[in-house]
């Protein structure tokens, strides 16, 4: 067992390499998208399109990890049961934070925003390309619900293999289908020496454009 003394001493030497405003883009999304092509690069970092999206309803947060599956100027694409814990919330508050944690690269973005739904049709064209076996699951699981055994799940499964079994298009459920973020500020975030790191946030001004600023560590 790892003991609080243990804990306490942990830390690491972070990098000279930072963030510059005056090598920054413009737009924020460009730089993401430098980020997450390195980060896919990177050997280390385990699925870099992973996320951590945060929702909040009566005072009470609840995070959990989902992929990004698209990213454009309008925002930040990710796929759910919309009758899941999260799609329940979304539809009470669409305030939204999204967290990509690159720790091996000493970096992590957060994003914060408002999520929709997609156009159906949108979410149908992602439904085709997904494993035929992860569109047979997205049937089978009540997302969020209680369930009494593994193996009344797997059981669903194996009856909904069935019943597709002669379709060669799995329809997409009514209830499944994509949410965009739409982003008011994306913060990057990189590991600098003595805890002296780098935090740079774009804000949205009404007029479209990006405002940089520069916080504290």
């Amino acid at each position: 067992m790892t003991s609080r003394e243990d804990i306490a001493a942990m830390r690491r030497q972070y990098g000279e390499h930072g963030l510059i405003e005056g090598e920054l883009p413009p737009n924020p999304i460009e730089l993401f998208n430098t980020w997450l092509t390195q980060a896919a690069a990177n050997e280390i970092v385990v699925e870099a399109n992973a996320m951590v999206l945060s929702t909040e309803v009566d005072d009470q947060p609840t995070s959990r990890t989902v992929l990004l599956k698209d990213l454009t100027d309008a925002g930040f694409t990710f796929f759910s049961n919309y009758e899941s814990r999260k799609g329940k919330q979304i539809s009470e508050n669409k305030n939204v934070s999204l967290l990509f944690p690159w720790y091996p690269m000493e970096r992590q973005v957060i994003v914060i925003g408002s999520a929709t739904k997609i156009a159906r049709q949108d979410s149908e064209k992602y439904f085709a390309t997904r494993p035929r076996s992860s569109q047979i699951g997205a049937w089978a699981s009540e997302q969020s619900a209680e369930l009494s055994s593994r193996q009344e799940l797997e059981n669903k499964f194996k009856e909904l293999e069935n019943k597709f079994a002669k379709e060669e298009v799995i329809p997409t459920p009514p209830y499944w289908g994509g949410y965009i973020v739409d982003p008011i500020s994306i913060e990057f975030w990189q590991g600098r020496y003595s805890r002296l790191h780098d935090r740079i946030r774009y804000v949205r001004e009404k007029n479209n454009n990006w405002q940089l600023k520069r916080l504290n560590p």
